[in-house]
């Protein structure tokens, strides 16, 4: 941390009224054993209150909360080779990040123990968990109440309210967060002074406020960064746009890095990636109008659900957009919770629901997962190869094609095609036919015959079937394989 941050959690620890679940001052008293039980007690303390972090200062008066200096040193401080800070850390179960700091204020010295918040389980020391209750340690043991909200707490803590920066204040908030694009996409008026401002952003959990400054929530940061190289933890969480020269990765032409938030970029990064598509020139019998390859609809839901369905959890990667001769692929780190097959139809389910809520309201995606339907819906209109969905491991891919002739297309692209055809088909309250087929693959009248093969091998692959078996083979029907 820098001195700046570590001045401004002292100032909060002084605002604060008392000493509380995730807070402990001291001046001198700095046995080992204690600081032990202080550290499992704040971390467990922090995850009961749903606070991100914990702190332990010497230094400070308990009882006015004046800086009063300290004498301990714990980079001096040992159990017999260990440094204190090493022997603590191996007596914790199970092992949380706590960094100490030194700094000198008022020509006085302040340790500060800077203490993560317990994470999937109460943190014990020595085998024993320890709990604070306002300004006591306790056995957690013997809160079996506290125990259990910690618990929840921990297993309920969802990436959007956990914290990108904390101990901020007011002007570094204005400064880091585009807050005039933030009321303008949520459609709330702006206050005409810096205390409304604050308020309505800690009201839209933008920002949360303490005693005397502000943390941004991840929420806040991803969606609405003045500039993502500002919170450390998500700057590696910019949208990467790429196009190269061919159908491979070995020539790229150009590249362009969001540096801003999702919400802030987002209108911008889909003007960019559209403006930069091939286009089919059509001639009319006066003017040449200019058609675009893919559907923009398509791309803007496609680059949106890649935005909003990743997994943040996995680090060294980010949503990316690669643009090739034949093909476009979005990518997000972080597998589907939901089947692949299932994207059209199904029930909108995110694993960053306030982040997909928020983005709802700012009309950046469909309210109600009808954006794949909507956007596939395009493909055929457009005459495109059925998108292909994809699940790895560890990550999401939609690739949309250029157009293909039936020649070009292979035995997975018809029966894709044909899948989501019937899918989309069945959600309106229609039946894949023979004819619609046809239709939708521009396949001639005489040539129904190719309809029919595509329709048997769908069949055979288990995606589709009959909706009535005794229906006359003339006048079938087709449904999803789940309808």
């Amino acid at each position: 941390m820098i001195e700046r941050e570590l001045k401004t959690i002292i100032a909060d620890i002084q605002a604060s009224p008392k000493e509380s679940e995730w807070v402990e001052v001291k001046v001198n008293n700095y046995n080992p054993e204690t600081i032990g039980e202080y550290i499992s007690a704040l971390a467990n303390g922090a995850a009961y209150m749903g606070q991100s972090k914990a702190y332990l200062a010497f230094g400070i008066d308990d009882v006015t909360h004046a800086i009063v200096g300290t004498s301990y040193q714990p980079k001096l401080d040992k159990i017999g080779n260990q440094e204190i800070e090493n022997w603590i850390a191996t007596q914790l179960s199970p092992r949380i990040d706590f960094v100490i700091h030194e700094i000198t204020l008022k020509e006085k010295r302040i340790v500060l123990f800077v203490i993560d918040s317990a994470g999937n389980t109460p943190v014990k020391f020595k085998g024993i968990a320890w709990i604070r209750i306002g300004s006591y340690k306790k056995k957690l043991a013997e809160h079996p109440e506290r125990e259990r909200k910690i618990w929840q707490n921990t297993h309920n803590s969802t990436f959007e309210s956990k914290i990108a920066l904390s101990g901020i204040n007011a002007d570094e908030v204005l400064k880091i967060i585009d807050y005039p694009t933030a009321f303008h996409l949520l459609n709330i008026p702006l206050p005409d002074n810096r205390i409304g401002i604050l308020e309505k952003l800690t009201e839209e959990k933008i920002i949360n406020k303490r005693a005397a400054s502000y943390d941004v929530t991840n929420l806040g940061a991803i969606l609405f960064a003045s500039d993502l190289k500002h919170f450390s933890s998500l700057s590696r969480k910019a949208v990467r746009v790429i196009f190269y020269k061919g159908n491979n990765r070995i020539n790229a032409i150009k590249e362009q890095t969001g540096a801003k938030g999702y919400a802030v970029v987002f209108k911008n990064l889909v003007d960019y990636i559209n403006s930069n598509l091939p286009v089919n020139e059509q001639i009319g019998d006066t003017i040449r109008i200019d058609t675009p390859m893919y559907p923009p609809i398509a791309i803007r839901e496609f680059v949106a659900n890649a935005l909003i369905h990743q997994d943040f959890y996995i680090g060294g990667t980010s949503p990316m957009i690669e643009i090739f001769n034949s093909r476009i692929e979005i990518t997000n780190p972080g597998k589907p919770l939901i089947d692949t097959l299932r994207f059209i139809d199904h029930s909108p389910r995110s694993r960053n629901e306030q982040l997909a809520s928020m983005m709802r309201r700012m009309n950046f995606c469909e309210e109600r997962g009808s954006g794949v339907d909507r956007a596939i819906e395009q493909c055929e209109l457009y005459q495109l190869p059925a998108p292909d969905f994809q699940k790895e491991e560890d990550f999401t891919r939609i690739t949309m094609f250029a157009p293909k002739s039936m020649r070009q297309m292979n035995r997975e692209d018809k029966i894709r095609a044909c899948y989501q055809h019937c899918c989309l088909q069945y959600t309106t309250g229609n039946k894949m036919t023979n004819e619609t087929l046809r239709k939708r693959l521009n396949i001639a009248q005489e040539n129904y015959s190719i309809a029919s093969r595509i329709i048997a091998d769908t069949i055979n692959d288990g995606f589709i079937k009959l909706e009535d078996t005794l229906r006359s083979r003339k006048y079938a029907q087709y449904i999803p394989i789940w309808g």
